[in-house]
Parts: structure tokens; sequence; C-alpha cells
């Protein structure tokens, strides 16, 4: 199987952000790739939670997930639609972080909401509560696929490998971490962060990210790190997108799983133990 990563600096506004991604999405299919990803957030980044709400739109009436949908079923790819902002019905108003596969015939094969909320001290100008605007998923999701099992995660989530050993002792054999990950953060955790979770699972762990600054129309904006990843199950790093925008197109052969996993069964060798 190819896989494409797509990788998008993204604006606070989905409507100018769909062409350009449509268009990496049929680059990527042209390229050969059975299986795309986009990152974090396709629809759009912006730190107004009034802004949010006033684009964002309802799973069933978004337009970003319905054109990519459309572009999945023409192209007859898999593709991953890293996450997107979602209006969500809860009293409190808080929005959703969820990430689909979408299947060949343009179905939605899996959904899942990002289950850890990256509510962090980044430095004394970048402070961030995910979980102010977003509400967090409560559910592990493992899909099966014709070509391979996929475990579903998003960005913040990688900082948790207990949420990665259960996908791999669930089936995966591959993890999705689509990213809109801090450009700080980034270029101090997010190679050592990926690669752990491969070298751990034995899984193939495709990350695709968004990159630059992400201007918003309040005059502000963020940086994100880029380098979407492709990682190996024994933790060589395949693929490195590097910052700028783009498809990095990777050949994946899933033989690599099992060999991993022979030569270091770590996901059957749980004790228990106790304290602390």
């Amino acid at each position: 199987m190819r896989a494409g990563l797509v990788q998008l600096t993204v604006t606070d506004d989905p409507e100018v952000n769909l062409p350009v991604t449509v268009g990496l999405v049929r680059q990527a299919a042209a390229a050969g790739a059975g299986l795309v990803l986009t990152p974090e957030l396709t629809n759009g980044l912006s730190s107004s939670r009034a802004h949010q709400r006033s684009v964002f739109r309802h799973e069933e009436d978004d337009p970003t997930l319905a054109a990519l949908r459309a572009e999945a079923r023409a192209a007859g790819i898999w593709l991953l639609i890293g996450s997107l902002g979602l209006l969500t019905h809860d009293a409190d108003g808080r929005l959703a972080n969820r990430s689909f596969l979408i299947a060949p015939d343009g179905g939605i094969a899996a959904r899942y909401d990002k289950i850890h909320m990256f509510d962090v001290n980044v430095s004394p100008t970048e402070v961030y509560r995910e979980s102010e605007g977003y509400r967090p998923g409560t559910r592990a999701v493992v899909v099966e696929t014709a070509f391979a099992t996929i475990g579903m995660t998003v960005c913040y989530d990688v900082r948790f490998p207990a949420l990665y050993r259960r996908l791999a002792q669930g089936g995966a054999q591959i993890i999705t971490v689509p990213a809109a990950f801090n450009h700080i953060t980034g270029a101090a955790h997010w190679e050592t962060l990926l690669r752990a979770r491969a070298i751990e699972t034995g899984c193939f762990v495709l990350a695709p990210a968004q990159t630059g600054f992400h201007p918003e129309a309040n005059g502000k904006g963020r940086r994100t790190h880029g380098h979407s990843l492709a990682i190996a199950p024994w933790g060589e790093v395949m693929a490195d997108a590097g910052t700028e925008p783009g498809v990095t197109l990777v050949d994946l052969d899933l033989a690599e799983v099992e060999k991993a996993r022979g030569r270091v069964p770590s996901l059957w060798h749980d004790r228990s133990f106790e304290g602390p």
C-alpha cells in the first residue's frame, strides 16, 4: 500500500482551506496513494472560540467532510481526514475534534474523537486550554480495512503510550497521528514521541501535520511544527516532509509489522505489579 501524507498550512477560514486540501488529496491519489491522510483540524485553526463556532458546522452539514468524501469516492481511495472541528449538540457548547476514515466508496468507515486535550503552558506567551473549547472523546478506535487494521489517534494523544498499546493489542498494524503540533514542543519532542510509539507497538505510525504560520482574521495566528512523518515498526523514519505544504509518499509493507513484533514481542509480555 502506498500512503500519501498531506501537509497543510490552513487559515481560520474553511472555505479558503478546502480547495487547497482537495488539490493535494488529488495529487496524492494521482501519484498512486491508496491511503491519503490529512492533518488535525483540516478545516481550520483559530484561537477564537467565537470564530470557531461561527465557521464550523455539525457533522451532517459540514462542507469539508462532504467534499472529501466525494473526493475519496471519485479517486477510489481510503482517506483519513486527520480531524475536523465540528459543532456538537452538547449543552455546554463545546466542539468535537473528530477524525474520520473514509472508505473508497465515500462512506464513513470510522470516527474517532480526540481523547486527550492540549491543556498546557508551552511558554509565558503560549498557553493552550483545548478542553475549554473541545469536549474530549471517551473511546479508542480500531478499524479493519481491506488492506490493514488501523488505530486512530490525534496529536496530543501521542504523549499517552497506554492508548497506543491498547490499539496495538486490539489488532492495529497502522496507527494514525494527524497533528497540529506546536512549533516549540514539536522541535523538542515530535519525532522522538512518534518513534517511541512505533517501537513500543511494532506498528507503522503515519503522522500528517500542519506546518508554518496560520493567519487569523483577528490578526492573530499560531505556528505549527510541520515535519509530517512516517515511521516503520522498528522505529526508522521512512519519510519526513520538512516544513513546506505538500504531499509525501511512502510505501508500506505490512510484513514489517509481524517481523518487528516477532523480534521483540513486548506487546504480549505484560505483567501485573504492585505500587507505587
